[in-house]
């Protein structure tokens, strides 16, 4: 489901840019459970939302178990 919203985000573009930031990067909870995994593993892929989501489920055995529950969370 968030990679089905993230890539409506994506094709919308810079029509929406304010919602599509809000949309595409969680709640502040979840940002800062995922924060530490994607600064480790995902930092190249950082401007793009879909790219993250993909490194984070690539990486999905070393995350933790808090970045764990919010991809699941989001049927991920």
């Amino acid at each position: 489901m968030l990679q089905r919203l993230l890539l409506i985000v994506a094709l919308l573009g810079g029509a929406l840019p304010a919602l599509a930031q809000s949309q595409q990067q969680g709640t502040p909870e979840e940002r800062a459970a995922c924060a530490p995994a994607v600064q480790k593993y995902c930092k190249s892929a950082n401007e793009d939302p879909m790219r993250v989501l993909a490194c984070l489920q690539a990486n999905r055995a070393k995350i933790g178990d808090a970045c764990n529950k919010v991809l699941v969370s989001h049927g991920q």
